[in-house]
């Protein structure tokens, strides 16, 4: 036996890593309710922006179904009837609040608020707490270095990890000035080496080439950060190859568009039962 399969002998447990898309990361939730029905719980997770943030509440102890209620508790879609949105107006006031203009400078929005808010969802403070260890994924923005947040508080580590340049406020933490995680690993695989078997979930669509409608000037810098990531996920793909490998496909969804956060959640819902029967398939047992 070569040290290779000494080595591959000694790998063991499920590492479970969550990609990062603005609210197109809330396609993870249907998921994570089949991994719960199939009765499969990861050993560890990786999370990069919003795949970090839903890294954290289901690694704080939440369901994926937990989850779930909490985004459509705070959610308004065009289903909804007059009487159901009063009944959400408070709820949704506050993250109206929450996710508010930055007039710094330094990015269109603060995310403070959001992270905050999300954070009294996860109910703890620090990665310690968590009952699964999750390793969260930020930029070093002046050196374009990966930093990786296993210990300590959570916050800051969130609240990085999603700071896309020129949408949301840098991050200024223990002397570093810090960006969205997936500048440099958006789908953190390679995190989760040491793991027998990996499920790596995706939320980057593919890019529609009969679009020729010309982009505003968000939705170019959006599209541009979209073709840096496609790339980053593939060569990571590649190099660090997962056990099973899932992309819900979400073409229509642009990064920002959180007044379609049902839509999200019910786009990934109709593909829970191709996730469940290809989650069988690479872990038959």
């Amino acid at each position: 036996m070569g040290l290779r399969d000494l080595f591959k002998k000694r790998k063991t447990g499920l590492g479970l890593a969550l990609g990062g898309g603005g609210v197109r990361g809330i396609a993870h939730v249907p998921m994570l309710q089949v991994l719960d029905e199939e009765g499969i719980r990861p050993d560890i997770i990786s999370g990069t922006s919003m795949g970090a943030i839903l890294g954290a509440l289901y690694a704080s102890g939440r369901s994926g179904e937990s989850i779930r209620e909490v985004i459509e508790r705070n959610t308004i879609s065009g289903e909804h009837g007059l009487k159901e949105v009063f009944e959400k107006k408070n709820a949704i006031v506050k993250w109206l609040k929450a996710v508010k203009v930055s007039w710094s400078g330094k990015g269109m929005l603060n995310a403070d608020g959001f992270i905050s808010d999300l954070m009294e969802e996860i109910s703890v403070d620090t990665f310690e707490e968590l009952q699964i260890p999750l390793v969260v994924t930020a930029t070093d923005f002046n050196s374009g270095e990966e930093v990786i947040f296993r210990s300590g508080d959570l916050l800051p580590a969130l609240r990085a990890s999603m700071s896309i340049p020129g949408v949301f406020e840098p991050v200024e933490y223990q002397g570093r000035v810090l960006v969205d995680g997936g500048i440099v690993n958006n789908l953190p695989v390679n995190h989760l080496s040491a793991c027998a078997a990996v499920i790596a979930m995706d939320v980057i669509p593919e890019p529609n080439p009969g679009d020729t409608d010309p982009p505003g000037m968000l939705e170019a810098t959006l599209g541009m950060f979209d073709i840096l990531l496609r790339k980053i996920t593939r060569d990571s793909l590649e190099k660090h190859p997962p056990s099973l490998y899932w992309n819900p496909c979400l073409e229509e969804v642009g990064t920002l568009e959180f007044d379609r956060t049902h839509e999200v959640l019910k786009h990934a819902h109709e593909r829970m039962e191709g996730f469940r029967k290809k989650l069988r398939s690479a872990l038959p047992s």
